[in-house]
C-alpha cells in the first residue's frame, strides 16, 4: 500500500481507528461539524478516491456504509450528509481522499434543504421563485 510520510492519514495512531476494514479505516473528525461527524480514509495514499483501484474503492463505499448505520443506531439521528471534498478547488485540505460522514439533526440548521448545494451558495436554493 503506498503510504506517505507526511500525512496526517497514512499513520493513524491505533487509538483513533475507530473500525476498519480491509482498505479502509474509520476515524472521529479531529474537527466535526457535529456529533458523530466520521471520516472514512482508504489505507492507500491516494488524493482523489476515484485513484483507487475498483476493490479498494467499493471497501471505502462498504465502511462508510457500516459507519452510517452504526452512527444511526448510537445518536439520535434524523439523517446524513455524506461527502467528498475533491480536489483543492472542492475545499479539500487532506491530500489523502476521505469521505465525511455528518450525522444531521433536525433543527441543526435553520433549512436544511439543498444540502450539500450550499457549497455554492448563490445557486443553492434553486427553488426560490426569483431563481
Amino acid at each position: 500500500m503506498s503510504r506517505d510520510d507526511a500525512c496526517p492519514f497514512c499513520h493513524l495512531p491505533p487509538g483513533r481507528v475507530l473500525r476498519s476494514s480491509t482498505h479502509a479505516r474509520a476515524i472521529a473528525d479531529a474537527y466535526p461539524v457535529a456529533d458523530g461527524h466520521t471520516l472514512v480514509v482508504p489505507v492507500r495514499h491516494v488524493a482523489s478516491l476515484f485513484d483507487l483501484p475498483v476493490d479498494e474503492l467499493a471497501d471505502v463505499w462498504r465502511l462508510v456504509g457500516e459507519v452510517r448505520a452504526a452512527l444511526a443506531g448510537s445518536h439520535e439521528v434524523d439523517g446524513f450528509s455524506i461527502g467528498v471534498n475533491d480536489g483543492e478547488a472542492a475545499g479539500q485540505t487532506v491530500g489523502h481522499a476521505h469521505v465525511h460522514i455528518i450525522p444531521r439533526r433536525r433543527g441543526d440548521v435553520a433549512d436544511p434543504r439543498g444540502g450539500v448545494r450550499w457549497v455554492i451558495p448563490d445557486r443553492a436554493p434553486y427553488w426560490e421563485p426569483d431563481r
